[in-house]
């Protein structure tokens, strides 16, 4: 008979061990997305407009900066999936909110002021960010871009493309919620004020091509008119629908200037096409030839708000507020900034567009 101690034993392969913790940090930030997703929903979270995606950033932090000492440190690869390629799966489905057939009810002006809105407020962050308060490039695009696109998705968006640190995209969202926040408070009051002079469609175009997020679109616009709301969102869903294009011009630019700055080498830096960037504008199409049944698209798009939150959450507990306070300051300043331009500028540009083609 053998003696115990020769007995074999199952003894978890390193690989399986790291499975298990794969596993074990995933099902832990599911879990914890799944209760900031039924916070979100209590009424009056829902009527500040405040989305699963900003609160799962902030409820993560918090928690990343406080008790992640007691998370086991096997289950990090899991946070790291759900904050890296979670996010980028996230983003592709993104693209079923868009179909080609709303952004043509807005026309060429919709259009126009969307284009005209991202580029300029791109421009414009990243220059100030940069030159003026000083920030490193990869805060200055993040800040620029949720002001410009579409919030927090377009900084989880930028954030996987340019690859920067969770804690350079925890400040970028916390400048859309401020700003965010107070566009959906200031613009219905602006408008009831009499000091937009603007006829319903034009409220649409300046909601939409302006604010932020689009839960804070729908939130300001509906305080309007139910028309200016239908208008809004189309005109917000087609500053969506820029994220694809942008990204591809990043990844050009990224590419162009790592060649440039490679001198030793002979060979020019490959162009790094984001692939979710691909499948969001493959769900934009099929969402526009409308294959699928409308309750499995609504079934889709709950799972990738899902998602997206998971994401949020997971970079909130990557982040380190003592990073973040480094930044803070100059990057809510730019925010700042970015948010006079929306206002004043996009007030212009709408007013401009609206004469030339309206």
């Amino acid at each position: 008979m053998s003696h115990p101690s020769l007995l074999p034993c199952a003894v978890p392969t390193p690989t399986a061990s790291h499975r298990q913790g794969n596993l074990n940090g995933l099902l832990f930030v599911a879990l914890f997305a799944a209760a900031i997703t039924r916070l979100a929903a209590l009424p009056p979270l829902t009527a500040l407009g405040i989305s699963p995606l900003i609160l799962g950033i902030l409820a993560g932090a918090i928690y990343g900066n406080t008790l992640r000492a007691g998370m086991p440190a096997h289950w990090v690869t899991g946070v790291n999936f759900a904050a890296r390629r979670l996010l980028r799966i996230a983003v592709a489905l993104f693209g079923l909110r868009v179909s080609l057939q709303e952004m043509a009810q807005v026309g060429l002006p919709g259009f126009a002021v969307s284009l005209l809105v991202v580029f300029s407020t791109l421009a414009v962050g990243t220059w100030v960010g940069v030159r003026l308060f000083k920030l490193d490039r990869d805060t200055a695009i993040l800040t620029a871009a949720g002001s410009a696109i579409c919030g927090a998705a377009a900084v989880l968006a930028f954030e996987s493309t340019l690859r920067s640190k969770p804690e350079k995209s925890a400040v970028a969202v916390g400048s859309v919620v401020l700003f965010g926040s107070l566009s959906m408070v200031l613009y219905p009051l602006a408008y009831r004020a009499g000091w937009l002079h603007l006829d319903t469609a034009g409220v649409g175009l300046y909601f939409g091509g302006t604010i932020h997020e689009v839960a804070q679109v729908v939130g300001a616009a509906s305080d309007v008119s139910p028309a200016a709301a239908h208008v809004a969102t189309i005109v917000k869903m087609t500053r969506v629908m820029l994220l694809v294009p942008v990204l591809l011009m990043l990844s050009a630019w990224l590419a162009r200037r790592g060649a440039r700055t490679d001198a030793g080498s002979q060979r020019s830096a490959k162009l790094a096409v984001p692939w979710f960037a691909l499948g969001f504008l493959a769900c934009v199409l099929v969402n526009s030839l409308h294959v699928l049944p409308e309750n499995v698209t609504e079934a889709v798009n709950t799972l990738d708000t899902f998602a997206l939150t998971m994401a949020m959450t997971a970079l909130g507990i990557e982040t380190h507020l003592s990073q973040v306070r480094r930044a803070g300051p100059r990057a809510l300043a730019t925010g700042l900034v970015l948010y006079l331009w929306l206002t004043v500028g996009g007030l212009a540009i709408t007013w401009g567009v609206q004469r030339l083609m309206g």
